[in-house]
């Protein structure tokens, strides 16, 4: 990854996309620097991005993603719980949706503040932090009121508090008939529903001038 110019990523999320089946344009292969899942994909799946883009894979785990602690996809990134720094650009990424029925990769309210909060001096210490991959949204942008598609108040309150550049999830699955029906702003914050597939940027640091 370059210094000084935007970051480009693919992310996505709950769908394998059929696009990716197909030849691609090998000049939006060499654009892509990075690639995010926000859970519920075949490991096999995001290994074959990985080798068709030849980026890193940084991922969280959807509620169905059973098959991740057996069989992680290759060359992947497990973010839950972590902070990561890519170039000049600080990553969080939290798992799971909420508790509804006692499988794995599901958090009730207080579980997943808890993780936020054992979080907060490793967010101090990186100074923010620029991205935050989730499977589940935040709570009232995009999700639903059924126990299972319910978003997290915390994921709202983590927004306000760092106003990361983007907060992109996955786990509601909707056909989109432009690309901006996807993203929400809260705040300065761009919320983005990754199902399926979708690009964007992220601002880069400048580059330093002697």
């Amino acid at each position: 990854m370059k210094k000084g110019r935007n970051i480009k990523i693919l992310s996505v999320s709950d769908v394998v996309a059929p696009k990716f089946d197909q030849p691609i344009d090998t000049e939006r292969m060499k654009e892509v620097d990075i690639i995010i899942s926000c859970g519920d994909l075949p490991p096999e799946y995001l290994s074959r991005l990985v080798n068709i883009f030849n980026a890193p894979l940084y991922y969280v785990s959807g509620n169905h993603d059973i098959r991740n602690k057996e069989a992680p996809p290759e060359g992947g990134c497990n973010m839950h719980g972590r902070v990561i720094r890519i170039g000049e650009v600080n990553i969080l990424g939290l798992e799971g949706s909420h508790w509804y029925n006692g499988g794995p990769y599901q958090y009730t309210e207080g579980q997943m503040r808890s993780i936020i909060r054992r979080l907060r001096l490793t967010l101090w210490w990186r100074g923010g932090i620029d991205i935050v991959i989730t499977h589940a949204p935040p709570r009232h942008i995009h999700d639903a009121e059924d126990p299972c598609h319910k978003g997290f108040e915390c994921f709202r309150w983590l927004i306000e508090k760092y106003q990361p550049q983007y907060f992109i999830h996955g786990h509601i699955h909707q056909n989109f008939a432009d690309p901006s029906e996807r993203v929400t702003i809260l705040n300065s914050t761009k919320v983005v529903n990754a199902y399926g597939y979708y690009f964007l940027e992220i601002e880069g640091p400048p580059d330093a001038q002697g």
